[in-house]
C-alpha cells in the first residue's frame, strides 16, 4: 500500500547535519530564497529530501541519491503556500516542474524575480547605469566633517535615540544604558563606545564598568545605568516619574529622535566614531528641505490594526512613511525613481526586488548589532514591529566592502548571489568538516525554467514555474493534476504575514500598482488568508486549502508539509483541518527545523528545534497494528532512540513536537474523532512524563 519513499522513513540522521551547516548562514547557502525578505523560511536541504522522498517510490530510500542528479521532467510539484519558494526551488533543482501559489503578493512577486533567469550582464549594466545616476548625490547625504582634522568622511552608520516629553516640557532620551557600542565578543574585546550622559561626549571604556569618567566634562557616571527606570518609565529633574506609553500617547504623534553619534569612514579606510555634531544637523535639515521639493514616489498607505503592527501603533506609527526619517525617504525615493526609468520590465522588476530588501535595513526600527558582526539589525529581527528606542539609521547606498545591508552590497550578496545560485545550484556536504573537503556539491542541472503565471504556457514549456498569487482553496487547475503537494502552511497564532508584508506592499504598490493587479489593493491582505488568531477559523480555511490540494492531487500522490506548535490546540486545528479534507494521515517523522539561535527561539521557555513532517494520503494507507496512544508512544521511543544514536539532545519542545505528530498519525488512521485526538494531545501537553 505503500507508495512513495518518504511514506516509508525519513532519514534524518543524513539530512540533519547538513540542515545544521545551511541553518547558519541560509543566505549564503541557499541565496535563492533569500533574494528578500520573507517569514519562517525553510531549509532547502530539508525540502530538497522531503521532495525526493515524494517522488521517488517506495523500491528507493529517501536519502538514495541525495547527491545525485535527476530528470522527474513528467513530475508536478505543488506548494500551496509557497512563501519565498523553498518548495519550487528544491523541485525544479530535481527536474520537476512546478506550481506555487501564495495569496500575498509580495511573495509571489518575489519568487518570480528568485526563479527568473537574467543574464548577470544585464544586471551590471543597470546596476552601473543607476550608480552613475544617483549614487554621489545620495552619498552626498552621508557624509560628515572630523571637526579634529577637518577631514571629510564618508557616514557609515547614524545612532539615534528616542525622544519623549513630559507634562513639564523636559525632553528626555530613552537610553536603556549609556554604552551604545560593544563588541559581539566583549569577552575578547572588551572596550566599547560610551555616551556621557551629562554633556553627551563619546569615550573609550570597558563594555561592562560600572564608574567611568568623562574625559570631556570630568563627571563621573554609571555606563550600565540609562535614563529609563526598569525599562518603562522616565523621571523629569523635579523627580516625577512618567510611564513611557503615557507620554508617547500623549504626543499623538511618533516620538522624536535626536542625533548623538556616528560611525564614519576616515579618508585612510579607518572605521572611527565622532560625535554628532552642528554639520550633521545641517546636513538632516537640507535633507528635509530637498524632499519637501520634489514629487517622489513614496508609501501612502495606513498602517492596519493587527496582531503584529499594533506595537507600532501604540507609539503612533500610523503611515509606512512614519517608519522613516526625511533622509532615508528622499534617498530611498531617489533610488525608486531611478530604478523606475529601467526600460526592461524584467530587469526593473529584479531591481523593484532588491529595493523591497534594501527597506528591511533601511527604516527607523533597525538597531546597532555592534562590532564584529553585520552591524545592522533588520527590523524583524524578533517577528513584531517592535519600535526601536536606540535606532540606527544605515546610508542608503553604502560604501563598497565597508557596509552591512545597503543597496549596493545587497546587489551584490542577495541579487547577483541569487542569480549565480540559478547558473550553478549547489548542495553542501555532509563532510564538509573534514580538513580539504569541499563544502560545497553540483550535482544539479543550472535552473532554466519558464516563470509564468499562464497553465497554458506552463504545459508547453519542458521545464516550467506556473508562479500564481491568489487564494489556494480555489486553483485553475484540473483535477487529479500534480504528483504531490509539498508545502508549509502558516500558524494561526504567530507570524501574521500580511500584516508586516504591508511594509513592503507600501512601496512595491506605488512602484508597479498601475501593471499588477494584485498590488492595485489598500494592503497585501486577502479575505482567503488561513492565518487567524482562533484556531477554529484556522482550521477551517487551511482545511479549505487541503480540499482543494486533495482535489488536484494525483490518486497515488501525497500531500506532505512540516508544522510545529508549542499548544494542543495548534495541533488539533491541523488535525482538524486534515479531517475536513478528506486526507488520511500515513506518516509523521522529525527533522531539524530552522536555526536554534534565532531571537523568537532563546526567548522560548522550552525552545522547538524539530519539524513535524506530515505525509497525507486520499486513502488506502496502513492500518495500525496498535491502539492509537499506544501506537503513538511506541513510535516516539523508537524516534527518541534514534536521536540519542546520534548524540542529538532533544528539548521539552522538540519531545512534544516527536510525540503529538504520532498522536495525529495514529489518531487519523484510526479515524479517531477531534474529541478523542484533544485528550491524547492533552496529555502530551500536560500529563506525560518525557
Amino acid at each position: 500500500m505503500t507508495k512513495t519513499a518518504i511514506e516509508r522513513d525519513f532519514p534524518f540522521e543524513e539530512i540533519d547535519p547538513i540542515a545544521d551547516r545551511e541553518s547558519w548562514r541560509k543566505e549564503i547557502n541557499r541565496p535563492l530564497y533569500h533574494i528578500h525578505k520573507w517569514w519562517a523560511n525553510r531549509l532547502g536541504s530539508v525540502f530538497r529530501a522531503i521532495v525526493l522522498g515524494t517522488l521517488q517510490d517506495k523500491s528507493k530510500a529517501v536519502w538514495e541519491g541525495f547527491y545525485e542528479k535527476h530528470n522527474f521532467s513528467k513530475k508536478i510539484v505543488l506548494d500551496p503556500f509557497m512563501g519565498s519558494g523553498t518548495t519550487l526551488g528544491e523541485s525544479l533543482k530535481l527536474g520537476a516542474k512546478v506550481i506555487g501559489c501564495d495569496i500575498n503578493p509580495v511573495s509571489s512577486f518575489i519568487v518570480r524575480q528568485a526563479l527568473q533567469h537574467v543574464e548577470q550582464g544585464d544586471l551590471l549594466k543597470a546596476f552601473k547605469r543607476i550608480e552613475k545616476n544617483v549614487s554621489a548625490r545620495i552619498r552626498s547625504y552621508y557624509e560628515t566633517v572630523d571637526p579634529a582634522t577637518g577631514e571629510r568622511c564618508q557616514v557609515l552608520y547614524y545612532f539615534w535615540v528616542k525622544t519623549v516629553i513630559t507634562p513639564e516640557g523636559e525632553e528626555i532620551p530613552l537610553f536603556s544604558d549609556m554604552v551604545f557600542s560593544r563588541n559581539a565578543y566583549p569577552s575578547r574585546k572588551p572596550d566599547s563606545q560610551i555616551l556621557c550622559p551629562h554633556c553627551w561626549a563619546i569615550s573609550v571604556g570597558r563594555f561592562d564598568s560600572e564608574d567611568h569618567t568623562c574625559p570631556s566634562c570630568k563627571k563621573s557616571f554609571n555606563p550600565q545605568l540609562g535614563t529609563t527606570i526598569s525599562g518603562h518609565s522616565v523621571a523629569s529633574k523635579t523627580g516625577n516619574k512618567y510611564k513611557i506609553g503615557d507620554l508617547v500617547r500623549a504626543q499623538k504623534t511618533a516620538p522624536g529622535h535626536r542625533l548623538y553619534a556616528l560611525m564614519v569612514l576616515d579618508p585612510s579606510g579607518n572605521k572611527r566614531y565622532l560625535r554628532a555634531g552642528q554639520h550633521d544637523l545641517d546636513l538632516l535639515k537640507k535633507a528635509s528641505e530637498d524632499l519637501h521639493g520634489l514629487k517622489l514616489p513614496l508609501p501612502t498607505l495606513p498602517v492596519r490594526a493587527g496582531n503584529n503592527t499594533d506595537q507600532a501603533r501604540s507609539y503612533n506609527y500610523f503611515h509606512w512613511r512614519d517608519f522613516f526619517n526625511d533622509r532615508q525617504l528622499l534617498c530611498l525615493g531617489l533610488l525608486l525613481q531611478e530604478i523606475l526609468l529601467i526600460e526592461d520590465r524584467l530587469v526593473r522588476d529584479h531591481f523593484l526586488c532588491l529595493f523591497s530588501g534594501t527597506l528591511e535595513f533601511n527604516n527607523l526600527f533597525c538597531s546597532f548589532k555592534g562590532e564584529g558582526t553585520g552591524a545592522v539589525r533588520h527590523m524583524f529581527s524578533n517577528h513584531i514591529l517592535k519600535p526601536e528606542r536606540t535606532p540606527l539609521e544605515n546610508s542608503v547606498w553604502g560604501v563598497d566592502g565597508k557596509s552591512s545591508g545597503t543597496f549596493s552590497t545587497l546587489f551584490r550578496s542577495r541579487l547577483l548571489k541569487a542569480k549565480e545560485y540559478l547558473d550553478r545550484p549547489f548542495e553542501l556536504s555532509a563532510d564538509a568538516t573534514v580538513p580539504g573537503v569541499d563544502a560545497k556539491i553540483y550535482c544539479n542541472p543550472p535552473i532554466r525554467t519558464k516563470v509564468t503565471r499562464d497553465l497554458q504556457e506552463f504545459e508547453k514549456a519542458p521545464s516550467a514555474a506556473l508562479v500564481l498569487n491568489g487564494d489556494s482553496s480555489c486553483l485553475p487547475l484540473p483535477d487529479n493534476y500534480v504528483d504531490a503537494v509539498v508545502t508549509d502552511p502558516p500558524y494561526f497564532d504567530f507570524v501574521h504575514y500580511s500584516e508586516l508584508s504591508d511594509f513592503f506592499y507600501a512601496w512595491l504598490s506605488e512602484a508597479v500598482g498601475g501593471e499588477y493587479p494584485e498590488f492595485k489593493r489598500q494592503d497585501s491582505s486577502s479575505p482567503g488568508e488561513v492565518q487567524d488568531k482562533s484556531p477554529k477559523d484556522f482550521a477551517r480555511n487551511l482545511g479549505k486549502v487541503f480540499t482543494e490540494s486533495a482535489r488536484v492531487l494525483k490518486p497515488e500522490g501525497v500531500l506532505v508539509f512540516s508544522f510545529h506548535h508549542s499548544r494542543p490546540e495548534g495541533w488539533l486545528a491541523i488535525y482538524e483541518a486534515i479531517l475536513a479534507s478528506g486526507l488520511q494521515i500515513a506518516a509523521a517523522h522529525p527533522v531539524k527545523a530552522e536555526m536554534s539561535g534565532g531571537s523568537p527561539k532563546t526567548a522560548a521557555k522550552h525552545p522547538i528545534n524539530l519539524d513535524a513532517i506530515i505525509v497525507c494520503k486520499k486513502g488506502g494507507a496502513e492500518k495500525p497494528i496498535l491502539e492509537a496512544w499506544d501506537g503513538a508512544v511506541r513510535d516516539y521511543q523508537d524516534y527518541s532512540q534514534r536521536f540519542q544514536a546520534i548524540g542529538r539532545t532533544l528539548s521539552l519542545g522538540d519531545r512534544r513536537v516527536i510525540l503529538a505528530s504520532q498522536v495525529l498519525k495514529h489518531c487519523s488512521l484510526a479515524a479517531r474523532t477531534l474529541g478523542s485526538v484533544e485528550i491524547m494531545l492533552l496529555r502530551v501537553f500536560d500529563e506525560y512524563d518525557f
